[in-house]
């Protein structure tokens, strides 16, 4: 591997990671649940690429399996948090306001 290769993979893992701090403050402060939804979503994106770009750098195969896993996990999670919500009323949420 090349070092520019090897410094762009570092360089992109690393503004993943801090991509991925901001979900998780979005995941936090909301601030109504399908807000929140999306951002669990975008945590399983960067997850699969944090993993993905490992793989790629240690050139470690199964680790590519683990994106696999991972992407059908977080996959299956939104669907199950916006099934939640569908089936909600939405009284808990619809009115939250930011204070």
């Amino acid at each position: 591997m090349t070092i520019t290769f090897s410094l762009a993979l570092e360089i992109l893992i690393i503004l993943l990671c801090i991509s991925l701090v901001f979900c998780f403050i979005r995941l936090s402060i909301g601030p109504n649940p399908p807000n929140r939804v999306v951002a669990f979503d975008l945590i399983a994106i960067h997850a699969v690429g944090i993993i993905a770009l490992f793989a790629i750098r240690n050139e470690a195969q199964v680790l590519l399996d683990a994106t696999i896993v991972t992407a059908v996990l977080g996959f299956l999670g939104t669907v199950m948090l916006s099934y939640f919500l569908e089936k909600s009323d939405g009284s808990d949420w619809r009115d939250m306001r930011d204070d």
